[in-house]
């Protein structure tokens, strides 16, 4: 029985730590989309000046 307890508390955590490491990841992707977008901002308003 403690087996079993075991083995489901581990799968839980994994299960925890798995989404915590998607949902790092896709804010972390998030975040580079908008420093691209501030970059290529800037490089228009310098080639305008």
């Amino acid at each position: 029985m403690f087996k079993t307890i075991r083995r489901t508390f581990a799968a839980l955590t994994v299960t925890v730590l798995a989404l915590r490491a998607v949902t790092t990841f896709l804010s972390w992707v998030e975040h580079q989309d908008e420093s691209v977008a501030d970059t290529w901002v800037d490089e228009d308003e310098f080639e305008d000046a």
